[in-house]
């Protein structure tokens, strides 16, 4: 042995127990992938529409590379895709890279729930639907949605539904002072009538006037319909897009409306430029903000921030807040009626946010204002 020459056969390597060969955290760059946009999402499996924009679109059947796994797709977004795009039966391509998204609207189970969910990405619009009648609108939801709809930087659009059954006037003037779109859509009736505010006429179709109106306001955006369950969003988008989502009535016991719809899903609006779509989106029952920080919650009170430019440092903002400027500047015979309930509900949602809950509230968990 003192005169053997060593070589490199007599090296031992173990193998690799996971394989022959090592595994690289190099991915391919997929520089051939074909953007589309995602319009649905089922159990794993998402439903996206390939060259959107043009006359031969095509829905093409996908799931996600084992990378994007901890990443959430949702409706609206763009994605990569690879593999058979051809959008033929029985063929399943993949997706692998989600393109940068321009907006993400989000929400949390309640004010205190760390997990954000995300509701739609790529969105321009937001529009908060709520009934004039059954279900009774509430502007808890309506000032909650604003925030989202702002911190998202997303423009919100209010629309009252079933102007039929009773005058949206007084409930809209609740947002007098603030720049918010809004829009009432009543159902056609025969021969005219008006039906009684206790019936819950589905099958009613809405009025020509009220959708040429909503899809001129719509033209050129993607927008998400978000609000209660019963207030008419899916007969809205039904309408809209000649689409047959299911709808539901309302609840003569609880007053709240059934829910139908069991996810989101974006469709394309005939008759408008490319590139305009419609989210319908799931029933909810709270609308959760505790992604959103303090101080993007009271920019979203427009109306009320310039108050806070005589509150002391550090100051609060609570009824018992020492020198808060808030509660003089509501007080102002200038100030709208509806001032008042603003800042009821700015301090109601900041001491959510914080964890407290207020004296009276008739909220029986952080975040669910809409009920």
């Amino acid at each position: 042995m003192a005169g053997r020459t060593w070589d490199e056969s007599d090296v031992r390597v173990r193998a690799n127990k996971r394989g022959s060969r090592p595994r690289t955290k190099q991915r391919p760059a997929h520089e051939d992938a074909v953007v589309a946009r995602v319009v649905a999402v089922d159990r794993g499996r998402y439903t996206c529409v390939a060259d959107e924009d043009r006359a031969d679109s095509r829905t093409v059947l996908c799931v996600r590379a084992k990378e994007l796994r901890r990443q959430p797709i949702v409706p609206g977004d763009l994605v990569g895709v690879v593999g058979d795009v051809t959008g033929a039966p029985d063929t399943l391509a993949r997706i692998v890279r989600i393109e940068p998204r321009t907006t993400v609207l989000r929400r949390s189970a309640d004010d205190t729930d760390p997990v954000e969910r995300v509701i739609v990405a790529n969105a321009d619009r937001l529009v908060l639907v709520l009934a004039t009648a059954s279900p009774t609108p509430r502007t808890g939801f309506v000032d909650r949605g604003l925030v989202a709809a702002w911190d998202a930087d997303i423009t919100p659009v209010v629309c009252m539904t079933k102007a039929d059954l009773a005058d949206p006037t007084e409930f809209l003037s609740h947002l007098h002072d603030l720049d918010v779109l809004t829009i009432s859509t009543q159902r056609a009736t025969e021969r005219g009538e008006r039906p009684e505010a206790g019936r819950h006429e589905e099958s009613l179709a809405i009025s020509e006037e009220s959708l040429a109106e909503l899809r001129e306001l719509l033209d050129g955006h993607i927008s998400v319909f978000l609000g209660p369950s019963g207030v008419g969003k899916s007969t809205l988008v039904n309408a809209l897009t000649g689409s047959e989502r299911a709808t539901g009535g309302v609840n003569d016991v609880t007053g709240r409306g059934r829910h139908t719809s069991s996810s989101a899903l974006a469709l394309t609006v005939p008759g408008t430029r490319p590139g305009t779509w419609v989210v319908d989106t799931p029933g909810i029952r709270s609308l959760g903000l505790a992604h959103v920080s303090e101080e993007n919650l009271l920019d979203s009170f427009t109306d009320l921030v310039p108050a806070t430019a005589h509150c002391p440092r550090g100051c609060l903002h609570t009824a018992d807040s020492p020198g808060c400027a808030l509660d003089a500047w509501v007080r102002r015979p200038e100030a709208s009626p509806a001032a008042p309930e603003r800042l009821e509900s700015l301090r109601r949602l900041l001491a959510a946010l914080r964890g407290v809950m207020q004296g009276g509230d008739s909220e029986k968990r952080l975040g669910q204002a809409i009920t």
